[in-house]
């Protein structure tokens, strides 16, 4: 490659991000973040930095540094860099649960 060529990185984009988050797993409850439904939303500039908003089951969580840190680590190489803009509105509640994580929690032993 020649010096005046440059390698741009095109955006990711929502899905990519969101699979990467799959790896994301939450401590206390061992089930990644995408099915317990703690991403409310995914914003991914031209720059291809990503914003998350995202939530955690407990505004109290002590887990906020291991989550961000999992994220990422889970989201390097897909973008540039990776935000976290954390909601607290609305609530988390375990009706944003997907199926897939209700299995999983069942599976635990957990009754949802």
């Amino acid at each position: 490659m020649s010096e005046n060529e440059t390698v741009t990185m095109k955006p990711a984009s929502e899905e990519e991000v969101r699979e990467a988050l799959y790896d994301v797993v939450d401590p206390e409850l061992g089930i990644d973040v995408v099915n317990l439904g703690l991403i409310y939303g995914v914003h991914i500039d031209e720059s291809n930095v990503a914003t998350l908003d995202m939530t955690l089951t407990s505004a109290a969580c002590p887990l906020t540094d291991v989550i961000e840190d999992q994220a990422k680590s889970a989201t390097e190489g897909i973008v540039n860099e990776l935000k976290i803009n954390w909601v607290w509105m609305p609530p988390w509640g375990p009706d944003k649960i997907t199926d897939d994580g209700r299995e999983q929690l069942r599976a635990l032993g957990f009754n949802v």
